[in-house]
């Protein structure tokens, strides 16, 4: 039996161990019903209801409605109380930051945003974005945080949470993000890279917790997130997918990062509303001229270049494409993944760019990983970060540090610090 000293400090008994699994087990839907719980644990019936009885008292499950009958009495379900605490997400952009709240469930619940330059630095972005929590928490106010997610456009050290030396970051290397917002909210930080966000929510989308996908994100900068075997694929230090630097053949293109024909340099948005100024410069007719010429032209205005038949925007997006695509066969190669999605603001100039991805890829990649390869462009729906970013922080808090806090009945601050 679980006893006080058991509950409080989170000893890995085999009583703690059933306890966590049946709570996961009715918050992932795969078992709702005592009957069920002990069929896919295996548990007696006695340690079924004992251990579901002390779920209910610490205050992660509550009882449902009634199940169906199998011909005696109907059992009755069991429910996950994704209500009793909240999920913070800030997602940041080069040009936004997107803010919501959902339910422990990933439900968003409120959502807002707004234009600002990330180059800013990190106090005047951060203060900027505890205004945005505010605001949508000031609807919601009596419930708790439970987790606070960060997603970053740039090379993110998971396990500090620091940025490392981000291109289009400038004052944000090594900066503390984590802290400010553990400090704030009490809760557990996590700060990752915007595009592992991204393929999280096309996880949660797409519903496969075993897929192999990778998410690539053509912007103002260029990532992929990764995903094998459903589980986000970071690498030694949390630069796996950065492709953006990854170098092109015969490229004198200066990157941002300071290095020499870079992706990033060629392809990504910025690449592409250079080009077109330049373009404009030496005299070449397009109907972007007017807006290039202020200096005002974005990676949107060229996708509705492309959507309107302008030959000058078809051209560079289409060039884009092949050395996306060229780049994208490599990973193919290696990784084998059965997805892959392309989103962000390209997303927009769609089946010019998509068809051209395609057709690099499967012209270089090897038979045997195209074979069932699907290749398609995101939703594009501006809450796919929050989603993702919600499926982080359930992730982590479930999956990952659940035995260390769950004799409290919430995480706070640190989950692998007992005494917090």
């Amino acid at each position: 039996m679980l006893t006080e000293s058991t509950l409080r400090f989170g000893a890995q008994t085999d009583e703690v161990t059933s306890l966590l699994r049946i709570v996961n087990l009715v918050r992932t839907g795969e078992a709702t019903t005592r009957p069920e719980i002990g069929k896919v644990t295996g548990l007696g019936r006695g340690v079924v209801s004992q251990r579901v009885d002390q779920a209910i008292q610490i205050g992660f499950l509550g009882d449902g409605e009634f199940g169906a009958s199998s011909g005696g009495r109907a059992p009755r379900t069991l429910r996950f109380r994704a209500e009793q605490g909240r999920i913070v997400i800030c997602a940041l952009g080069a040009a936004h930051i997107r803010v919501g709240i959902t339910a422990l469930d990933g439900d968003i619940l409120e959502h807002t945003h707004r234009a600002w330059d990330i180059e800013q630095g990190p106090e005047k972005t951060i203060a900027a974005v505890m205004t945005l929590v505010d605001e949508v928490l000031a609807k919601d106010s009596k419930v708790p945080v439970w987790a606070v997610v960060v997603g970053l456009p740039g090379p993110v050290d998971f396990n500090s949470g620091q940025p490392v030396s981000p291109p289009i970051m400038p004052g944000w290397n090594g900066f503390d993000v984590r802290t400010p917002f553990e400090e704030r909210f009490n809760a557990p930080v996590w700060v990752d890279n915007d595009v592992n966000l991204l393929a999280l929510g096309e996880r949660t989308r797409r519903r496969d917790a075993l897929a192999d996908l990778i998410y690539c994100k053509i912007g103002s900068g260029i990532g992929a997130g990764l995903l094998s075997q459903g589980r986000i694929h970071r690498g030694a230090n949390g630069a796996a997918g950065d492709i953006g630097h990854v170098r092109v053949l015969d490229s004198t293109a200066v990157c941002r990062c300071g290095k020499i024909g870079c992706l990033e340099a060629v392809a990504s948005g910025w690449a592409l509303v250079r080009d077109v100024e330049q373009a404009v410069k030496e005299g070449a007719s397009t109907s972007m001229a007017p807006i290039a010429e202020k200096g005002k032209l974005t990676l949107e205005e060229i996708t509705l270049g492309v959507r309107s038949g302008d030959p000058l925007a078809i051209m560079l997006v289409q060039k884009s494409a092949r050395v996306v695509g060229e780049k994208i066969s490599a990973l193919v190669n290696m990784f084998n993944p059965a997805v892959i999605v392309i989103g962000g603001a390209i997303g927009s100039a769609g089946e010019v760019f998509l068809a051209e991805v395609r057709q690099r890829v499967y012209e270089l990649s090897l038979p045997l990983a195209t074979r069932d390869l699907i290749i398609t462009m995101s939703v594009n729906d501006e809450r796919e970060p929050l989603r993702g970013g919600a499926e982080l922080a359930r992730e982590q808090l479930f999956d990952v540090t659940f035995p260390r806090w769950f004799a409290k009945g919430r995480p706070m601050r640190k989950p692998s610090d007992v005494s917090a």
